[in-house]
């Protein structure tokens, strides 16, 4: 695995690190690695894992195909809003409107 340091940035470039060895899933082999497993333990999630994967993969393509609807997008924290939509002003005036 390779990151680039750009303009003496280490900071980016361990995030960037971080981020890509997140992916690769190499923080949760250490973690299991840490201690042994037993080989029935280790069937038994291999097992579970791959159940996980069949169902996540037959979701996805029954949401594409349109069979089951898509859920909703959560809702981001702390991301910056529009400056025109205000939240609170919609559904206040909504119900003063109908009194």
């Amino acid at each position: 695995m390779q990151v680039l340091v750009r303009d003496n940035n280490v900071d980016q470039a361990l995030r960037v690190l971080k981020k890509k060895m997140q992916r690769e899933g190499i923080f949760r082999e250490m973690k299991q690695r840490k201690a042994y497993e037993k080989p029935s333990v280790r069937k038994a999630r291999e097992k579970a894992e791959a159940v996980r994967r069949a169902r996540k993969q037959a979701r996805k393509t029954a949401i594409r195909e349109g069979l089951i609807a898509a859920p909703k997008p959560k809702p981001r924290v702390g991301a910056p809003r529009r400056p025109g939509l205000a939240p609170s002003a919609a559904p206040a005036a909504a119900p003063a409107a109908s009194a």
